[in-house]
């Protein structure tokens, strides 16, 4: 946190600086490049040719000459248009994130901040060009032939612009959805004109083209499930535990509010080698899910452990004839975990929850 702060500090610092040698280089403009500017009395403005302040003398030095009546004012006019380019990037970045608040809003706006900032970089460079003497027919040219055989050798730059621009106004996805590409798991952070940025919870960020983006599991765009599956004794009659779940499930919704519907109790998922595994499903946003996993999970041992009913673990038990401590089941609890599994059998009808 503290050097990404210390970054923050350095950038802004760097850009400020910048942007005062611009306000000043343009205060100063007719003292460096020998330009002055004039209102007649009728109101129309006329720039005059006026003489530098600190380089109109011939020295005599080819060397010194040069660096006083070329170099510097050009570097000068570089700083200029440097700063003006730079400062019409970071408005036009802040300038979208007012406008565009949605998320497809904002997903639009980063490409086409994106390719506004290669096209503010595209002319910066043709006046900086300009500002040091180059030939304007001929520079246009040059870059002319220069598109020209990038683009012969770069299909894949151009294929991966075009898909990203479908991936935008289609809305296959957005900046901030959770997708899979590739078996990878992260939170779209930005989509450019080339390049989606991917981060996953570990921090991790995957950098993949445009192009190569095939098939894309998008898990944001509907409620996702999650699942808890956990298991109780052989021991425990499944009619008890069931009427227990019946009186407290609706107590684990209320404890997580990240619970959006649900939880669910699917029934006997399996009968396992040591006990009999119950699955458990509630929707909730993909952003939660893991931790509505663990939340679920902690609930559901704590409605165990307040109710006496163990869950297994691994261990060797010998069994002397049938357990004389096992709870009796009254018709009541049977009846009430019919019941009960009925209105769960409904409620998951839609669902095709594997185990």
């Amino acid at each position: 946190m503290k050097k990404e702060m210390r970054n923050r500090i350095i950038k802004w610092s760097l850009y400020v600086i910048l942007l005062a040698a611009t306000i000043a280089i343009f205060a100063l403009g007719k003292y460096i490049f020998g330009q002055g500017k004039d209102i007649a009395k009728d109101g129309t403005v006329s720039w005059t040719d006026q003489d530098p302040l600190f380089w109109n003398s011939n020295t005599g030095n080819a060397f010194v000459d040069y660096f006083l009546e070329h170099a510097i004012p050009n570097t000068l006019a570089t700083i200029r248009i440097v700063g003006v380019a730079v400062t019409f990037a970071i408005v036009l970045h802040y300038l979208a994130k007012i406008v565009f608040r949605s998320q497809k809003g904002k997903t639009i706006s980063r490409l086409l901040v994106s390719f506004a900032k290669w096209a503010i970089g595209l002319c910066a460079v043709f006046f900086i060009l300009d500002a040091w003497g180059a030939p304007a027919t001929a520079t246009l040219t040059g870059a002319g032939v220069l598109a020209l055989i990038i683009g012969l050798g770069s299909q894949s730059l151009v294929a991966d612009i075009l898909a990203g621009i479908f991936i935008v106004f289609e809305g296959e996805f957005q900046v901030g959805d959770i997708v899979i590409v590739d078996g990878w798991r992260g939170e779209v952070r930005e989509i450019g004109i080339r390049t989606t940025k991917l981060l996953d919870v570990g921090g991790n960020v995957k950098i993949v083209n445009n192009s190569e983006i095939k098939t894309i599991i998008n898990q944001t765009q509907e409620l996702s499930l999650a699942k808890s599956s956990v298991y109780v004794s052989y021991n425990a009659r499944i009619e008890k535990v069931e009427a227990v779940i019946s009186d407290n499930i609706d107590k684990i919704k209320e404890k997580i509010p990240a619970i959006v519907k649900g939880p669910i109790y699917m029934g006997v998922s399996e009968l396992g080698e040591s006990g009999v595994e119950l699955l458990f499903v509630a929707y909730c946003k993909e952003d939660d899910i893991y931790q509505v996993q663990r939340d679920i999970n902690r609930e559901i041992k704590i409605m165990f452990d307040d109710n006496d009913i163990e869950i297994p673990f691994n261990q060797l038990v010998v069994h002397m004839g049938q357990d004389a401590d096992q709870p009796k089941v009254t018709k009541q609890d049977i009846k009430k975990a019919e019941k009960f599994n009925e209105e769960q059998k409904e409620l998951s009808q839609d669902l095709s929850v594997d185990k």
